[in-house]
């Protein structure tokens, strides 16, 4: 997983089997950075509060761990990825 910006945005690029997909970079929960987190397969966890995310849709799989709350989140933006010789375009 890298972190990348454009157009002013944080995208998340991972690397799932030998496809890359994009997200937001951001938790939607208290905007933890999804960089710093895990990726297991192709859930990412945000290493802030244990939210958990789908890289190759963007959709929420868990909300966040927080003690007596459960709070709602929203999906992560999703963005299509082509990759051309050795460059991952992203579509904004």
């Amino acid at each position: 997983m890298k972190k990348v910006m454009l157009q002013g945005k944080a995208i998340l690029v991972a690397n799932v089997n030998d496809n890359y997909y994009a997200i937001g970079a951001k938790c939607t929960h208290r905007g933890g950075d999804l960089s710093q987190g895990s990726l297991q397969d192709s859930i990412v966890t945000c290493p802030r509060h244990g939210a958990k995310f789908d890289v190759t849709t963007g959709k929420v799989i868990s909300p966040p761990r927080v003690a007596f709350f459960n709070p709602k989140i929203k999906d992560e933006p999703s963005y299509a990825v082509k990759v051309e010789n050795e460059n991952i375009l992203i579509k904004i």
